[in-house]
């Protein structure tokens, strides 16, 4: 398990870059703390509530926006969060955080729910102590009968079916294509890429796929992407459904030149290194879950709940999808923000 790490070591000058925003957007939730406020639901006029974010990957940079957007919430609210979990999708060690959290008595747990099942009995103790949890990013699901509050992040399995028609739509019938995903099973990834196959299965065109495990760090997903094109130089498309092996299939692609061989490519998130391979068309496209949005509405709705005397309830929370495309990419490259996790 990597080192705790508080809101305090989050650079000010780039809290100060994303609060200008969030500040601007934050007419509605500034009126529902005056409501509480009145209501005298606390005697204090900032709380000091401490939070803990239980994540599966915590070094990787697709989640230095969503630090950021914890940040910036803690900010605008008063209060503070812990950034802990493990380093490589190993659900033991989450748990294990989930439990710490508890032991410390924080306020509230925003937790990935990668597992189906792991991560039920720490939720139940954790709201039956009277701490309120949220997943986000990755949510167990209904049946699963997790007793977490309220689920904040992308609808994944309607955002995989999205990307697998984009898919059918770029590769010619009867095509071939990979389907890369960091760790097989895990409840952030698996219902994307099961989305795509259900929707590549829907169109009729025959296109046949296999499915990649890249491993859970960038270099190994890199490494992946890569070693599978060498041995498969035919492929008609390359495509991941996570951050770390999409940038992979854009470094793949531009190496070894497979625009120009009409090779499709494309997958998730905003890193570095996939901005700049849309921009110079190596890759496709990279589907967009705005993951600012997954650090900062877990911060404000375990605040209002608390703050409200549990009146305000955390609620689902979708926050979205966008196809960014060489069109569409320049503004992600220079709005010299943190909300896409740009360093």
């Amino acid at each position: 398990m990597n080192e705790l790490e508080d809101s305090s070591r989050v650079p000010a000058v780039a809290r100060r870059l994303t609060r200008r925003t969030a500040l601007a957007g934050a007419t509605g939730l500034a009126a529902a703390l005056a409501a509480c406020n009145r209501s005298g639901a606390s005697a204090d006029a900032k709380a000091n509530y401490k939070f803990t974010f239980v994540n599966h990957v915590t070094t990787n940079s697709f989640f230095t926006a969503t630090q950021y957007g914890a940040s910036d919430a803690c900010d605008l609210l008063g209060c503070s969060y812990r950034w802990t979990g493990s380093q490589n999708s190993n659900v033991s060690e989450m748990v294990r955080a989930v439990q710490t959290a508890i032991n410390d008595k924080v306020d509230g747990i925003a937790v990935c729910l990668v597992d189906a099942t792991a991560f039920n009995a720490p939720v139940a103790q954790a709201v039956a102590a009277g701490i309120p949890v949220v997943a986000y990013n990755a949510d167990a699901g209904p049946a699963s009968k997790n007793a977490r509050m309220a689920y904040i992040g992308q609808e994944l399995f309607a955002s995989g079916q999205l990307m697998g028609k984009r898919i059918a739509g770029a590769v010619p019938a009867g095509g071939h294509v990979a389907l890369f995903i960091a760790t097989p099973g895990s409840l952030n990834l698996q219902p994307r890429i099961d989305g795509a196959i259900d929707s590549l299965k829907k169109s009729g065109k025959g296109i046949t796929y296999d499915q990649v495990a890249s491993g859970a760090l960038v270099p190994q997903e890199h490494s992946a992407v890569e070693s599978y094109y060498l041995g498969h130089r035919n492929v008609a498309g390359m495509f991941a459904v996570d951050g770390g092996t999409t940038e992979g299939v854009g470094l793949t692609s531009k190496k070894y030149g497979l625009a120009a061989k009409k090779v499709a490519t494309g997958g998730y998130d905003l890193l570095p290194g996939s901005l700049q391979a849309i921009q110079s068309g190596d890759l496709g496209f990279a589907i967009d879950q705005q993951p600012y949005l997954q650090g900062y509405y877990p911060v404000v709705q375990l605040y209002l709940y608390k703050k409200s005397g549990t009146l305000m309830s955390p609620v689902e929370t979708d926050t979205g999808l966008k196809f960014v495309t060489r069109e569409t990419v320049e503004p992600y490259l220079t709005a010299g923000s943190r909300f896409e996790g740009k360093s």
